[in-house]
């Protein structure tokens, strides 16, 4: 402007494998999302640079989608430090859910380890959509609000829903009034576009690139302040009159009470990914912003986010505080 279970899981796994004589240990990325979602990309774009850059040897990746992120939040709790090093990407949902009451975690009950990196919300249509420009969308809202399916990759009250929301009422629009259906994950939103379930995609830019770089669909704007350097062609809402920006942390957490020496080597293996030729590669590939902050100022950055974040909750209507 944050009673543990026993999870069976699923396991949808990939490893990347380059021998290096700097690697010093193997490293499983936990992926609390379906594929083709922000967290997947995410995940899977660290693990590329860390293993590419001879950062690590391996990097492998599971994805255990349930609870709105809540199961893996507790299989991590549960299985702490016992299987490895296990890294959670998570991002402002984290922080969303815990304030809605959807999940029964926050970030405290984890240790914060870094952000990583910032992600933008973006709004894509069909190509064949007969909205050309998001003052389109705007003008079919303001005549029926209801006449407009805007799609996300998560529940109602989530991040999509909330950016969504905020750019709308930006436009003189009752956000409450947004009809906004809901996916399990990214990659199931896509395709609810593509398929024509929706009219409007509500996503992360590094989504919203993989859905457009695919020749079938456009991505109408971005919640960036200023014209994205990588991608200046992409209108920002600001830029077209709204005054709405909206910026998406993604970063990773371990297990609770996790050792010291071994947040230290998290820690350090981040910094140094942001620093190689192989990183930059993936971040520009993906439309980010580099956004590392290690765990003092990441706490302190999430606290405050959550303190926004609950105003513009309330105002919206997601959240009610008892007086």
């Amino acid at each position: 402007m944050k009673l543990f279970k026993s999870f069976k899981t699923t396991v949808l796994a990939a490893s990347l494998v380059l021998s290096s004589p700097f690697a010093m240990a193997d490293i499983h990325f936990l992926v609390p999302g379906g594929p083709g979602g922000g967290w997947d990309t995410t995940a899977r774009g660290v693990g590329e640079g860390l293993v590419k850059s001879g950062i690590e040897d391996n990097a492998s990746f599971q994805n255990m989608s349930g609870g709105g992120g809540g199961r893996a939040i507790a299989y991590l709790i549960e299985s702490g430090t016992k299987k490895g090093d296990i890294l959670m990407v998570n991002s402002t949902p984290i922080v969303l859910r815990a304030l809605t009451g959807k999940i029964p975690y926050s970030y405290r009950d984890l240790t914060p380890v870094a952000s990583m990196i910032a992600d933008y919300g973006a709004f894509v249509v069909r190509n064949d959509s007969p909205y050309k420009t998001w003052q389109d969308v705007v003008a079919a809202m303001k005549d029926d609000p209801s006449s407009v399916k805007v799609a996300g990759g998560s529940a109602r009250g989530s991040m999509d829903h909330l950016v969504a929301a905020q750019a709308v009422k930006a436009a003189g629009i009752d956000g409450r009034r947004l009809r906004y259906i809901p996916y399990d994950a990214g990659g199931k939103a896509k395709a609810g576009l593509l398929s024509g379930e929706v009219n409007l995609l509500s996503t992360g830019l590094s989504e919203a690139l993989e859905v457009a770089n695919g020749g079938q669909a456009r991505i109408l704007a971005v919640t960036s302040g200023e014209a994205l350097p990588d991608y200046p062609e992409i209108p920002t809402l600001k830029s077209l009159g709204y005054d709405m920006e909206f910026i998406n942390w993604r970063g990773f957490f371990a297990a609770p009470n996790l050792p010291a020496d071994k947040l230290a080597q998290y820690t350090e293996k981040l910094r140094k990914l942001q620093t190689t030729p192989e990183w930059e590669v993936v971040r520009a590939r993906n439309g980010w912003l580099n956004l590392f902050q290690e765990k003092d100022q990441f706490i302190k950055s999430l606290e405050q986010q959550e303190a926004q974040l609950k105003v513009v909750m309330e105002e919206l209507g997601f959240i009610r505080t008892l007086r």
